[in-house]
């Protein structure tokens, strides 16, 4: 990404005529600001393609944050173009703001820049964290799903402007083909893969308070290659469920015809999957995710659970090579209750001499479990370890700065949190 923007930079520097004069100087910096832009908002639909070669190298996670922070930047490159391009028109025709603006927008290209900003504005403040835990996942996505109009309307904007005609060809090119991955991957990739593998709900069973499991089952399912820790986006095709994929990792290696996923009810469609009923169509899409075995570089590895986090590292707790003692698993719960998947847990650390420790208590008790000392007292030689880390953001966050003040290097700790 960095690269592509300072080829932009490049392509704007060599298309400067250097002058003075203020209208030029606004006219510059507003071209500038167009073109980083432009770039900003390809780079935006690029992560937004679910191309799986990006979520497996990258971590979902982690292209999400890129995602908003980018969409910041974006939305502040398009209001520093729209100001400086309204400054040098009103400063070059003698024009007071309010006239310049009117003036501008009878022009369509303008008028269409303008517009889709307005849907960027729209996605953003939807976005914004304090708005974003008020609207339903429904509306937020709904909202989301106008930046592919914005997107269009700026590259009107784009083609319409002098500063693309050197090489329009390549800024056409490169919009086709993210356009051309974005169909691919979310629109034909899971239509092909609902025909191909026709999953169905087998089975939904409780596995403590407000935690269920799905067992799904289904043909071909090996040719997903979904790899233990890593997460597939679920449609099931039961009222008021049909239209929202949901994210879930697989709580258990793919086994034959077999899968399974482990939810907690933390919202009202993850609320909804304890009522789903057997025989349901489920279109799934992925596997996404990077917490995999492929992460690892060392033979002894640490796992870390918290909460909903269990889930991608019970598959792993299972699978991951190891011999008698390479393999520890930390669990994060706040009451044992809330343990979920224990007999499963219990039955691997005894089949395999793997470790297996709980940590009970709430999360604003004195003593921290996960601390620096508490780790190292847990796990003596925690430096030799790869850790793998799921669980929510701020127990994520806290436990991987421990993990550092213990001297565990910042490679070899391998996460991804869960939000809801």
């Amino acid at each position: 990404m960095g690269v592509g923007a300072a080829l932009v930079v490049l392509l704007w520097a060599v298309q400067v005529h250097p002058s003075a004069r203020l209208d030029a100087l606004f006219a510059t910096a507003a071209h500038l600001t167009g073109l980083l832009a432009g770039y900003g908002i390809l780079v935006m639909l690029f992560l937004m393609a679910r191309v799986p070669a990006v979520e497996h190298g990258v971590g979902a996670d982690r292209l999400a944050r890129w995602h908003a922070l980018g969409g910041r930047h974006v939305l502040l490159l398009c209001f520093g173009h729209a100001l400086f391009a309204l400054l040098g028109y009103a400063v070059h025709g003698g024009l007071d703001v309010l006239t310049a603006a009117r003036d501008l927008l009878g022009y369509p290209a303008l008028a269409a820049a303008t517009a889709g900003t307005g849907l960027l504005v729209c996605v953003g403040v939807t976005s914004a964290r304090a708005v974003r835990r008020r609207v339903s996942h429904e509306t937020w996505r709904g909202v989301h799903l106008l930046v592919h109009l914005a997107a269009a309307l700026a590259f009107v904007h784009q083609l319409a402007g002098p500063d693309l005609r050197p090489v329009a060809w390549f800024w056409v090119l490169a919009h086709t083909v993210v356009a051309v991955l974005l169909l691919w991957y979310r629109g034909v990739v899971p239509v092909r893969q609902a025909l191909r593998h026709a999953l169905r709900v087998l089975e939904v069973r409780s596995e403590g308070p407000g935690v269920v499991s799905v067992v799904m089952y289904g043909a071909h399912l090996d040719e997903l290659r979904a790899e233990p820790g890593q997460f597939l986006r679920w449609r099931f095709l039961q009222r008021r469920l049909w239209y929202t994929a949901l994210p879930f990792s697989l709580s258990a290696p793919v086994r034959g015809n077999t899968l399974r996923i482990t939810v907690k009810a933390l919202g009202g469609h993850s609320r909804r999957i304890r009522r789903l009923r057997p025989g349901t169509r489920v279109l799934a899409t992925g596997p996404f995710g990077a917490l995999t075995a492929a992460r690892r570089t060392r033979p002894q590895v640490l796992l870390i659970a918290g909460g909903v986090g269990i889930t991608p590292m019970r598959a792993l707790f299972e699978t991951l090579p190891g011999g008698p003692g390479d393999i520890t698993l930390l669990y994060r719960a706040r009451a044992e209750e809330h343990l979920v998947l224990r007999s499963e847990l219990e039955s691997i650390a005894a089949g395999r001499g793997a470790r297996l420790h709980y940590l009970l208590g709430p999360s604003d008790a004195a003593y921290d479990p996960l601390a620096p000392r508490a780790l190292t007292d847990l796990v003596p030689d925690l430096v030799e370890h790869d850790v793998y880390l799921c669980g929510p953001p701020g127990m994520a966050e806290a436990t991987r700065a421990a993990l550092l003040r213990a001297g565990v290097p910042g490679g070899r700790i391998h996460s991804e949190c869960f939000s809801s």
